[in-house]
């Protein structure tokens, strides 16, 4: 199984068929916390839950969190849990993902944690998979590997992890979220649970909230990637990914919350990145026929940055927008 390292160089790894407790940890420590948050997803959520429950070991523990369902949720967690006890429930009142996931995350005993969309599932082996390379890359804050994208029409499409090189913090912020040169995914991605402690999910945000956490991870400490894919992530009409409303609120606040987690040699990149969030909002207003909107997005990104407004592709796009194409 082909894995890059923190250089981006090419290394095979070779995942024993075991899913016994490993190396990393002592009898009864749990080395992975599965962490599954979940809003009115009862017609979804079992194929999530079967996805991890059949990988379960003894350094696996599995945990959902019921963000406030109105939904069967309820009697689906109740039915689990009655056929399978190492499942672990918790209840809030809704409060957003975020709230979930940090709810989750602090119960959690595991040294790192896999947060699992309830919409999403594990493909066979990912767990094996992950405990091999945390026992090759002890210090990895993050473990970055493929996902396969499925689209409601049963397309679907393999996509591999950037390399994540050795850099600075600074560099390594630019390449995130200037550039677009990293890729980070929630379920296909196992984090550190420390550094997810130290920088919770802002629970101010109902959207967009892990740019922050992400970003805060990747410059904490060393990442590992891997070729190998371990989710299916699942792309539908309804998906909580896709939502607009309060965009532009949304993406101010983005701004605060991902550079509060950030060391100061990065705040340099302020300002770019909220022309940044500008110039995705003008994209989107751009493809929903909204050009009044979209105008007003343009220029707001232009005066925080020129520079980045009149990057080659945002460019063509506002082209085409002047001449009314």
């Amino acid at each position: 199984m082909p894995a890059t390292n923190q250089s981006g160089r090419i290394e095979e790894d070779k995942l024993s068929p075991e899913q016994d407790s490993s190396p990393l940890t002592q009898a009864g420590e749990t080395l992975i916390s599965v962490i599954i948050p979940t809003y009115n997803y009862a017609h979804l959520l079992p194929r999530a839950l079967a996805s991890v429950l059949v990988q379960m070991a003894a350094d696996v523990e599995l945990i959902v969190v019921d963000d406030g369902s109105t939904d069967a949720t309820n009697e689906v967690l109740a039915s689990h849990a009655a056929r399978y006890p190492q499942l672990q429930l918790l209840d809030q009142v809704n409060a957003g993902a975020a709230a979930a996931r940090n709810h989750g995350i602090r119960a959690a005993r595991g040294r790192y944690a896999l947060l699992l969309d309830a919409d999403d599932e594990l493909l066979p082996g990912a767990l094996a998979c992950l405990r091999t390379l945390l026992e090759k890359h002890p210090t990895a804050g993050m473990l970055l590997g493929a996902q396969v994208s499925v689209y409601p029409d049963g397309r679907e499409r393999l996509r591999l992890p950037k390399p994540v090189p050795l850099a600075s913090a600074r560099q390594l912020a630019k390449r995130y979220l200037l550039e677009k040169r990293v890729s980070i995914s929630h379920g296909c991605s196992l984090f550190r649970r420390d550094l997810l402690l130290q920088r919770p999910y802002p629970e101010n945000l109902r959207g967009g909230e892990d740019v922050a956490v992400f970003a805060h991870l990747l410059v904490s400490a060393p990442v590992t990637v891997t070729c190998e894919p371990l989710a299916r992530i699942h792309k539908h009409p309804d998906s909580l990914r896709h939502r607009r409303d309060g965009e532009e609120e949304r993406a101010r606040v983005m701004v605060s919350e991902v550079f509060a987690g950030l060391p100061p040699e990065c705040q340099s990149l302020r300002r770019r990145y909220q022309a940044q969030r500008y110039l995705s909002l003008f994209r989107t207003a751009l493809l929903a026929g909204e050009r009044a909107t979209a105008r007003r997005y343009y220029r707001d990104a232009f005066r925080l940055s020129p520079w980045q407004a009149l990057r080659g592709r945002h460019l063509h796009k506002v082209i085409r927008l002047l001449a009314g194409l």
